[in-house]
């Protein structure tokens, strides 16, 4: 009776360390390039998912505000225009 609830308890703890995936991890201890290698892959898609998610929004944003200066809002296209001149004089155009 005390084997059986022990092999019981024992069979749950083997299926619960599966789940956790516990050998798949500690392969990938033991193998520290393997390592090295996905977590600079994953780097290099977060890096990428960055930029391209930044580019989307920084071109809507360019999109509304173009669409604001044809609106010809009168202190709205002012400061737009303003924001636009210290660009191209910090970029050395002026």
């Amino acid at each position: 009776m005390k084997n059986e609830l022990i092999n019981v308890q024992l069979e749950k703890l083997v299926h619960h360390l599966e789940s956790f995936r516990i050998a798949e991890y500690m392969d990938l201890l033991e193998r520290p390039v393997k390592l090295i290698l996905i977590n600079f892959i994953a780097g290099i898609a977060r890096g990428l998912g960055i930029a391209i998610g930044a580019t989307v929004v920084f071109a809507v944003l360019l999109s509304f505000l173009q669409s604001l200066i044809l609106l010809n809002l009168p202190h709205i296209g002012g400061f737009i225009a303003e924001i636009v001149h210290i660009v191209e004089v910090k970029n050395g155009k002026f």
